[in-house]
């Protein structure tokens, strides 16, 4: 638990009622595709110089001056609630250097951690005046598992390569092939997103602060009118439903996005809240920082491709039932495509009986109708 004392530098450390995780490694976090991801480019020879290289391309110098010279940085005499928030993040994650943290006049709820060689964390005052403190805790716990993970490398190559694509548009196949990078870093960093969920739970140890919270992302300070359980049965019913059409839908409507749509977030984080995994963090029963170095590529991307296999096993998405069957090579399979569209949502038609004679050809005798008749 959080005592007040010292560690590792703060000046001060709130005191708070809450589990403290010494030498916490992000993978006992980080959902799988995320860390696996994380674990290969970690292993990379070379990847660290690459890196710094590229840096002195990537405009995060400016980035420093803008947020310092327009936006208000977070101290024991600016927003200090916030300054005690991030301190007391950083203690229970035993993060050894606090990140500068700023807040920026927009009225759109927005959160971000970006930087190469440190981390910023930034929120829109449009965040601040719409959540509570609690909620806000597990926010600024999210953002503090961004920098522990080393997402703000990966997020400030992404918004560079996002404005990159514009300025190259006009050049044949150029900004396709920068896209083509952008939306492979889009798709991790939406798993990424969910990693830093859970760092956030783990930091306000309050799982109807985060749902709260992702509600009130979704549909503003009207928490009166919102409901968690009805908030979740959204994304129930958002995975479930319609045919394949909407499930290709789906995936344009996500393409373009960095984040998960927020009644996914919300499910994912309350599912991963009831794992045994969870209750093990909290137990005290973590994978350690300086056990990092000894990870296997391997076993990472073996943990990736078993979750990706698990959550196709159990989607209830028409397009990944469609991906199911296939791979287990479902009799109807052939049967539900001829019919279209509307054969991965009906059930499979019962097979036929043998035919009577004298019965004409495309009728059963003394049969019950079958479904759709």
């Amino acid at each position: 638990m959080s005592d007040g004392h010292q560690h590792n530098g703060h000046d001060s450390v709130p005191s708070r009622q809450r589990r403290r995780f010494p030498g916490i490694s992000s993978r006992a976090y980080e959902h799988p595709a995320d860390r696996s991801a994380l674990v290969a480019l970690r292993k990379l020879s070379g990847f660290d110089t690459v890196f710094k290289a590229l840096s002195g391309l990537l405009p995060e110098r400016s980035l420093r001056l803008l947020f310092l010279s327009d936006s208000v940085r977070v101290s024991d005499r600016q927003f200090a609630h916030l300054n005690d928030m991030l301190r007391d993040a950083c203690h229970i994650l035993d993060l050894e250097k606090v990140p500068p943290m700023y807040v920026k006049q927009d009225p759109q709820p927005n959160a971000m951690c970006i930087g190469m060689d440190e981390p910023i964390i930034v929120v829109t005052t449009g965040l601040v005046e719409l959540l509570d403190e609690e909620e806000m805790r597990a926010v600024v716990g999210h953002e503090v598992g961004h920098a522990l993970s080393g997402h703000s490398v990966y997020r400030t190559i992404l918004l560079f390569l996002t404005s990159l694509a514009v300025r190259v548009a006009w050049i044949p196949l150029g900004n396709f092939a920068v896209m083509a990078i952008v939306t492979a870093l889009r798709e991790w960093f939406r798993k990424s997103e969910l990693s830093a969920d859970r760092a956030g739970l783990l930091v306000g140890q309050d799982v109807h602060a985060s749902m709260r919270g992702l509600m009130k992302i979704a549909g503003g300070n009207h928490l009166h009118e919102m409901n968690v359980d009805a908030f979740l049965e959204q994304a129930d019913e958002y995975e479930a439903g319609g045919d394949l059409r909407d499930s290709v839908l789906k995936i344009l409507n996500v393409l373009p996005r960095s984040h998960p749509f927020t009644t996914v977030r919300a499910a994912e984080l309350k599912k991963w809240a009831a794992t045994r995994d969870y209750q093990r963090i909290m137990d005290g029963h973590y994978p350690r920082r300086d056990e990092d170095k000894d990870t296997s590529v391997r076993d990472s991307w073996r943990e990736s491709a078993s979750s990706y296999a698990g959550e196709v096993r159990t989607s209830k998405d028409p397009l990944m039932k469609l991906v199911n069957d296939i791979a287990g090579g479902a009799g109807d399979l052939g049967d539900r495509v001829r019919r279209g569209f509307g054969g991965f949502t009906s059930p499979p038609r019962p097979p036929r009986g043998p035919q009577e004679p004298g019965t004409p050809s495309g009728t059963q005798d003394d049969g019950p109708p079958r479904d759709g008749a």
